[in-house]
């Protein structure tokens, strides 16, 4: 009778302890769901801005490449898989972190 007392303080305190941890292990919870609403509210200002950022970067890449080609430069492929690839990055990545985001 004493050993099934004693099991019972131990799985007495036992549970009890485990009740604290799990009320305790769930830190961050409100800073996670803000975090997230500040991650929806900049991230289509952000999108825009970078892909404004692309759109400048790319014209001035064909503005290099045109003046790469008329001044004599023909093999110029590089240069325009480089700025193609560069743009299909930034419009790839654009879906891949609203799908991430679950935007």
């Amino acid at each position: 009778m004493k050993i099934f007392i004693r099991c019972v303080k131990v799985a007495t305190i036992a549970l009890c302890m485990l009740a604290a941890i799990s009320a305790a292990a769930q830190p961050g919870i409100s800073e996670f769901y803000s975090a997230s609403s500040e991650v929806y509210r900049w991230y289509f200002s952000l999108s825009d801005l970078v892909l404004v950022i692309g759109a400048i970067s790319g014209i001035l890449g064909g503005l290099r490449i045109y003046t790469n080609w008329q001044m004599g430069k023909h093999h110029i492929d590089a240069q325009v898989m480089g700025w193609f690839f560069s743009c299909l990055f930034l419009s790839v990545m654009g879906v891949f972190l609203r799908g991430l985001f679950g935007l």
